[in-house]
């Protein structure tokens, strides 16, 4: 579909209208903003009611629950041209759910300040960051090769210290997962920018739904991924 060929451009141009980006920015805040919402309902939900919370203390339902986010991660990747609007936000609202379920365990780990002040600091952050993606005449693309090395690396580095089990390891891999998410807000919120200023997207409805279902995960994990990493490193768990 036209909107996929739009994605694998390279050409940049940061000059470019509120008006020009709206729809596809607009819908693509609103959806993510409402995966938030579902999670954190459901992470609430689940620590607040004993059947769900019985649930979650089964390894197998948790297993199961991550390899579906999984999957429909996958599925809204590869297959979003071949999926009605109606579709992938049905799998995006689920994932949300799903997620909310298995982080739940955040809720249990650590105080509710610490919660509360993580949130906040990401909000805070993801709006700064959202602001200067969309105002700077810096072109971020070019950070792409090197964020997805760093995410490679900080992948494996957890792998391993789930082994290991090094306490200078986990601040570390803190401090960069913090790091690289913080950029990542900034070169996929400019990337959406250039994806709403093309013509596709200002003429075809159905692009933007799909498209902005597919940004708003994007950006919904870049948030839910700084959030976890601002808790890692600066939360206190419950006594």
């Amino acid at each position: 579909m036209a909107f996929i060929d739009v994605m694998r451009k390279r050409d940049y141009n940061p000059v470019v209208s509120y008006e020009q980006v709206r729809p596809l920015m607009q819908w693509t805040y609103i959806w993510m903003v409402l995966g938030l919402v579902v999670t954190t309902g459901v992470a609430y939900l689940t620590v607040n009611t004993d059947m769900l919370l019985q649930l979650r203390a089964s390894s197998g339902i948790v297993f199961g629950a991550i390899i579906a986010e999984f999957i429909l991660v996958i599925a809204l990747s590869w297959a979003l041209p071949r999926l009605s609007a109606g579709v992938a936000a049905v799998m995006f609202i689920v994932y949300a759910a799903l997620n909310g379920f298995t982080l739940s365990v955040l809720l249990l780990v650590y105080a509710e300040a610490a919660v509360t002040t993580a949130f906040l600091a990401t909000a805070g952050l993801f709006g700064a960051l959202s602001i200067f993606a969309f105002t700077t005449q810096i072109d971020l693309t070019r950070w792409q090769n090197y964020l997805f090395v760093g995410l490679v690396g900080l992948l494996i580095a957890m792998v391993v210290n789930m082994f290991v089990g090094s306490g200078a390891l986990e601040w570390l891999i803190s401090i960069v997962g913090v790091l690289i998410f913080t950029a990542l807000i900034a070169f996929d919120t400019q990337k959406l920018k250039r994806l709403a200023a093309s013509p596709e997207f200002q003429e075809n409805g159905s692009a933007v739904a799909k498209m902005s279902i597919y940004m708003a995960l994007e950006l919904y994990l870049d948030f839910v991924n700084l959030f976890i990493f601002l808790l890692r490193l600066f939360g206190s768990s419950r006594d």
